[in-house]
């Protein structure tokens, strides 16, 4: 299994249009990016592959990267910049199945695989398909299961990829704050590798207006206002997994650029083997 991190980036990106912060001009410098979040994997042994989130990148991230174009995709649920990428879909695939959570969201009245059909529904060559979570999925060759997580006021997935055959496991946290369900935690454990959420430092939670919430032992939040994690509670969660590598991602520009490049922090183009 290798894993391609196409987008390691927040909403916004860094570095961010517009903004000359130093962290954002630290990265024009290093000429590296984190756009918005995405991430390929490739079943070497089939020679089919998997995109997990479609990020509104998606044209730059296939232009720029090695990777070749998905035989199907994931959504981890329907903010922009996690959906909004399947637009470019259109006269790029003969057929492309898309996988989502078929439990009904009670913010929105339907399902994030109802929402895909309903917003695509003039992607004729789009096939959404439901998908139960804590069920495995096979696609690719791929055993995939969408686990619950909490980024309110939204459902949200995070997501287990496993190779049948070489028993290779990738989890990925999905945009969550700390607080994921024990039986959630318990289908992530144990991860080759982890892609987990960490938008910003855990000091940052004081410039939030609500500020941090599920605090550690020492008082450190690990979850900035409610729907992201922050630094430390993205490690604290590798810990809890058993992670036997961790890669943080979802990254926002108001990392200082002394931390902002420093491991495990994550930037575009990494390639992992499992």
């Amino acid at each position: 299994m290798r894993v391609t991190l196409l987008g390691t980036g927040d909403t916004t990106g860094t570095p961010t249009v517009g903004c000359d912060c130093d962290t954002c001009q630290a990265a024009r410098k290093r000429g590296v990016e984190r756009s918005r979040f995405s991430v390929h994997v490739e079943n070497e042994r089939t020679g089919e592959s998997l995109l997990i989130d479609c990020s509104p990148d998606f044209r730059h991230q296939f232009l720029t990267r090695d990777v070749p174009l998905p035989d199907a995709a994931v959504v981890s649920h329907i903010h922009f910049d996690h959906l909004d990428g399947l637009g470019n879909a259109y006269r790029l695939f003969d057929d492309l199945p898309v996988y989502a959570a078929d439990e009904v969201d009670p913010a929105t009245g339907e399902s994030v695989a109802d929402t895909i059909r309903s917003k695509y529904d003039y992607l004729d060559r789009v096939t959404v398909e439901d998908a139960t979570p804590f069920d495995p999925v096979r696609t690719c060759g791929l055993d995939v299961t969408l686990v619950p997580v909490d980024h309110p006021p939204l459902v949200c997935y995070g997501l287990c990829v496993e190779d049948p055959e070489t028993g290779a496991k990738l989890s990925l946290s999905g945009d969550t704050s700390y607080d994921v369900p024990a039986e959630s935690r318990a289908a992530l454990a144990e991860p080759d590798l982890l892609l987990a959420d960490a938008i910003v430092p855990a000091r940052f939670c004081e410039y939030h207006p609500l500020g941090g919430k599920d605090e550690g032992a020492d008082g450190t939040p690990y979850t900035f206002g409610t729907k992201h994690m922050t630094r430390e509670g993205a490690l604290a969660l590798a810990d809890d997994l058993g992670a036997a590598e961790t890669r943080l991602v979802h990254l926002a520009h108001y990392y200082p650029p002394e931390e902002a490049f420093a491991e495990p922090l994550a930037v575009d183009g990494e390639t992992h083997e499992l």
